[in-house]
């Protein structure tokens, strides 16, 4: 890559869809893509396939079926808290020009609570305490994610967001796969690991954990560093309100999104829908390749790697056709994939490991470039000094469809009577998500300036 993406007079911020694309300095671009490359900590190893899978696998704390139940009403709470509080956290940061302050906040509190899970021994009465700090961790990780994603206008240009949302999704997989090595090889794996670790109490997956804490706290660094701070948006200079007051702005700003920008909306609840089904194709990912398809504890996560690697080459590479084609097409292509990939898992699930193998990394090629484009499609379309708004209700939106691939999976298990046919109620909230999305305008005017 050149030093530099976009052309300009080099301004600090890079606002999309601007008249004039400001000099990116490329050290920027890389320095904000190393914080989704540490959130692989929380993402891969806490709550997919390391953490959770100790807290339900472990018989000491309660059985699989009891831990699963309570493990999945407390995201669900943490949801509804994510739901109510993203869109007013973003909106606040924004108002207030302080958005790198708290990507910072919540970021370190996500640092803290993957170190606290150290002390969750294999044990009845720790349950409870890992519950707990799942659900803190998921809610103050999906607030530092509404501040990082809203920062993707200060590091990209309106030709080359699609390129630097696709680095920094590829620079998350890429860093799960890093991590999942360190901690699978250095410390689940042995029987003694590094530092005479074993698997006694747990001990293996809690230091694990400590690894995943410092992992993120390093790399969530050089973006507080090379990265601005925004100036103060709008009505910088008012009184600073209070939550209730700020539900009601919440208010008018959706209405007025509603009627300056229907097609926004109309872009949110698809993409609500769709991710969510992308995110079930990870989450069960690793439940069907260890129950319907034989695979051991270990050789699910060294899928988990294999599937990470073919995510982030082709987000990393896709990118680039999200600059020239638009994200619409790319989300639209990657829907259709998954969608018959999935089914094919689906109708050959007889064929074993062999077919979990081919399609399942089928699908992998097509969940980066979706989740990406989802992001720069509305990146485009937001004005400046609202992103981190904006993209709080993107975080809202989400949270509100978490309950559809889960449901939908297991309607279908109970339809079929068996565990590959929760296959097909994820590939539905996929349809689902793709019939919403197509009528939605790709091109759109931007929200009126305030």
């Amino acid at each position: 890559m050149s030093d530099d993406i976009g052309s300009g007079d080099g301004a600090d911020t890079a606002t999309v869809g601007a008249g004039t694309a400001p000099t990116i300095p490329m050290r920027r671009i890389f320095a904000w893509g190393l914080w989704d490359w540490g959130s692989a900590s929380f993402n891969a190893v806490a709550t997919t396939f390391v953490f959770t899978v100790y807290l339900t696998s472990t018989k000491a704390f309660g059985g699989d079926t009891f831990v699963s139940a309570q493990l999945g009403w407390t995201l669900g709470i943490a949801g509804v808290a994510v739901a109510l509080f993203a869109p007013i956290t973003g909106q606040r940061s924004d108002t207030g020009g302080r958005r790198k302050l708290w990507l910072a906040v919540n970021t370190y509190l996500v640092v803290i609570a993957l170190a606290l899970m150290f002390f969750v021994q294999a044990k009845p009465e720790y349950l409870v305490l890992g519950l707990i700090l799942l659900a803190v961790g998921t809610v103050v990780f999906e607030f530092a994610g509404v501040n990082y994603n809203a920062m993707l206008a200060q590091v990209s240009t309106p030709r080359t967001i699609g390129k630097v949302s696709g680095i920094g999704w590829g620079m998350g997989y890429i860093g799960g796969i890093v991590l999942l090595l360190i901690v699978y090889f250095g410390f689940i794996h042995p029987d003694v690991g590094l530092f005479g670790v074993t698997s006694d109490n747990g001990l293996s997956v809690r230091v694990s954990m400590l690894i995943a804490a410092i992992w993120f706290g390093v790399f969530a660094l050089p973006v507080l560093f090379s990265v601005p701070e925004i100036t103060p948006g709008r009505n910088a200079g008012a009184k600073r309100v209070n939550f209730i007051q700020s539900y009601v702005i919440l208010g008018r700003d959706i209405a007025r999104l509603w009627k300056t920008s229907r097609h926004t909306v109309y872009f949110l609840i698809a993409s609500a829908i769709f991710r969510d089904g992308l995110t079930g194709v990870f989450t069960f990912g690793g439940v069907l390749a260890a129950g319907t398809f034989g695979f051991s504890a270990s050789q699910v996560i060294i899928f988990a790697i294999a599937a990470n690697i073919v995510a982030g080459i082709s987000t990393v590479v896709v990118g680039s056709l999200d600059d020239r084609l638009g994200p619409k097409p790319v989300i639209i292509t990657a829907l259709i994939g998954l969608v018959v990939c999935g089914t094919m898992v689906f109708v050959f699930h007889a064929g074993g490991q062999t077919v979990f193998w081919t399609f399942g990394l089928a699908l992998c090629l097509f969940v980066g470039p979706a989740q990406s484009a989802s992001r720069s499609f509305l990146a485009r379309v937001i004005p400046p000094g609202r992103e981190g708004e904006v993209f709080g209700l993107y975080a809202t939106t989400g949270k509100a469809a978490t309950a559809l691939a889960p449901s939908a999976f297991a309607l279908f298990v109970t339809i079929g009577g068996a565990q590959y046919w929760g296959i097909l109620g994820i590939v539905l909230v996929l349809a689902v998500g793709l019939v919403l999305l197509i009528p939605v305008k790709a091109k759109q005017d931007q929200l009126a300036s305030r």
